[in-house]
């Protein structure tokens, strides 16, 4: 059995800070994939890389975890993703040599428009993102896989991600961590500089921002959620830290509407013992 990890007293979280010590966090979240892959009696894992920051970094802490040759990444581009997203996700997995397939969803995604009509940019990207989650789960079931989930903090709580599609994983590393705090992270594992340094972008379109739909950046973003999630802290008190009443009411609306997202569908209650309601036991409960 390995030595514990000490764990790191954890000030700052009153002031909006959003350090971390990374080096101790990779070994937590390297810790986390090897012992929750190995509870379900698996070996490996699935992760869809896509050329961006979140992606590269569960990549990378599943590589350390379980060994390069028990990760597979799958790059899926669209017919108008950026071609450096895939050279950069493909040279991400060459550089971990991690086992990796690009596989084209534009027949898949276009395939649905047709039927479904004129679907505008949101509801495209959310076949996409759907698209890509069938691809994830169908090699999972081929290969005895878990997926490996890449969604950050922020955009858990914001809610910004596709049900059933970017944000369906069986287990995420990174789902602790602001975006702020998963760049400080990338640092320290020196994912590759030109996936540091892009913008945040899902690729879902040509020039597509996550920051210019959000109409906030990021660092602005995590402090402020860091502040109301972490440390309790009302809204009364964070106008006063100098955050707009806009932005506030904008942030504090987001995470409450989009917790349907963070939970299991809800079930109506009719027996002694309902999942979700009575029947709560983790994943390795034993009869």
């Amino acid at each position: 059995m390995s030595d514990p990890v000490e764990i790191p007293p954890r000030g700052g979280f009153e002031d909006g800070d959003l350090s971390i010590d990374p080096a101790w966090t990779a070994r937590i979240l390297e810790r986390f994939v090897a012992t929750e892959v190995g509870r379900t009696g698996k070996r490996r894992v699935v992760v869809g890389l896509s050329g961006g920051i979140d992606s590269a970094v569960s990549a990378t802490l599943a590589a350390r975890a379980l060994g390069s040759s028990e990760v597979t990444c799958l790059l899926m581009p669209y017919r108008a993703s950026s071609p450096d997203s895939v050279q950069d996700a493909r040279e991400l997995a060459e550089r971990l040599g991690t086992p990796h397939e690009i596989v084209d969803i534009t027949s898949m995604v276009d395939g649905f428009a047709g039927v479904a009509g004129d679907v505008g940019h949101l509801r495209l990207g959310n076949a996409m993102a759907r698209a890509r989650m069938i691809l994830l789960f169908d090699r999972s079931a081929a290969l005895d896989a878990l997926v490996l989930g890449t969604s950050n903090k922020t955009e858990l709580l914001l809610g910004y991600g596709t049900l059933h599609g970017d944000m369906a994983c069986a287990i995420n590393p990174i789902g602790d961590l602001y975006k702020t705090q998963v760049r400080q992270l990338a640092d320290h594992l020196d994912v590759p500089a030109r996936i540091r340094a892009k913008p945040p972008s899902a690729d879902l379109w040509p020039d597509q921002s996550d920051e210019d739909e959000l109409g906030f950046a990021y660092p602005e973003i995590d402090r402020l959620l860091c502040l109301l999630v972490d440390s309790r802290v009302g809204r009364d008190e964070a106008l006063r830290r100098g955050f707009s009443r806009e932005m506030v009411q904008w942030v504090v609306e987001k995470v409450v509407r989009s917790q349907f997202k963070r939970m299991p569908p809800v079930i109506a209650k009719v027996s002694s013992r309902s999942i979700g309601w009575d029947f709560r036991y983790p994943r390795d409960w034993r009869s």
